[in-house]
């Protein structure tokens, strides 16, 4: 049987106790793979990897270390949010790793979205070994896969970051207890974990962040507008109850024209898009009450430098996916 094809027979987590016996069966797992080595974790402090350094937590406890990478592509005030919670409040084995410009140095003036996404998946990579070395007994890395990261590496949508790619030297066995799950599923196993909702709730977010929200090659002042806007749309469409599954704003590497204090000048378009889905294999528009639309337009060209533009992207997936790159 292949371990990265969910089996037809699996029923699907909706409910506390579904949650408990994954979660029962994969500390159980866990601890038969790791025995008295240690694990090296991603985190994020996304919905993904918060799940799964909690599971860890329980199943192996202090053999845990989490690293939390700060690669420059992160949402508004993110990095704090994670030391903050995970670190001061969960007590988490966490180093963080400032890797901002060894990142953003890579990636200037690559546009194609596949080799900003290998770029950022190796740097991941090449950074979890060197604070590996740091360490001793580090055998494992644990990562945030679930099924839909499969689904589309397999079928050629996209190249995700912690779905295949390793190289040859790399000596790293992976720890994937949520492999098989969809996002509502772990959703539901995090509640069950003790989680918080801030955190279980979280907005879904790529493993190459706002890399592929920067659309096409990345610039620092580009990146800059994307995180600034996207904190404005997140705050306004966070509002509305119900809030959708998941909103954010993408900007391309287009200007256009536009007027600011009575002369012509080139600027960006932020993109808005928020969705609806289950399992994010598929997804549909959410509408936007004109009110917030206006709202966003406005705080959003008023405060973000560079921007003259706002858009909102109501295509479904299929045939847009949900990201842009």
């Amino acid at each position: 049987m292949d371990p990265n094809v969910r089996p037809e027979t699996m029923e699907r987590i909706t409910t506390p106790e579904l949650a408990q016996a994954f979660i029962d069966e994969q500390i159980a797992a866990v601890k038969e793979q790791v025995g008295d080595k240690k694990v090296l974790l991603a985190l994020s402090g996304g919905v993904d990897s918060s799940v799964v350094a909690a599971l860890l937590i329980k199943a192996i406890g202090d053999q845990l270390v989490c690293v939390h990478v700060n690669h420059g592509l992160l949402r508004k005030d993110e990095p704090e949010q994670v030391i903050r919670v995970f670190k001061d409040e969960l007590g988490a084995n966490l180093i963080y790793v400032d890797a901002v410009d060894r990142f953003l140095d890579k990636l200037a003036g690559v546009d194609d979205p596949e080799t900003k996404r290998k770029i950022i998946g190796g740097e991941f990579i090449d950074v979890f070994a060197e604070e590996a070395a740091k360490l001793e007994g580090i055998e494992f890395l644990g990562q945030g896969t679930i099924y839909p990261d499969i689904l589309e590496s397999k079928d050629g949508i996209k190249a995700h970051h912690n779905v295949g790619g390793m190289p040859e030297e790399f000596d790293f066995e992976l720890v994937e207890p949520v492999k098989l799950l969809y996002k509502d599923e772990v959703r539901v196993v995090g509640k069950q974990l003790g989680l918080p909702d801030n955190m279980v709730y979280r907005q879904p977010f790529p493993g190459p962040g706002l890399g592929v929200r920067c659309v096409g090659a990345i610039t620092r002042d580009r990146l800059e507008a994307v995180r600034e806007a996207d904190a404005i749309v997140r705050e306004e469409i966070g509002k509305m109850d119900p809030a959708p599954w998941q909103y954010f704003v993408a900007i391309p590497d287009i200007k256009s024209t536009g007027i600011k204090d009575g002369k012509r000048y080139m600027g960006w378009a932020a993109v808005i898009r928020a969705i609806h889905t289950v399992d994010a294999v598929t997804a549909e528009s959410v509408e936007i009450p004109w009110d917030v639309l206006c709202t966003m337009r406005d705080r959003i060209i008023a405060e973000v430098p560079g921007i003259n533009r706002v858009l909102w992207d109501f295509s479904d997936k299929p045939v847009a996916t949900i990201e842009w790159e």
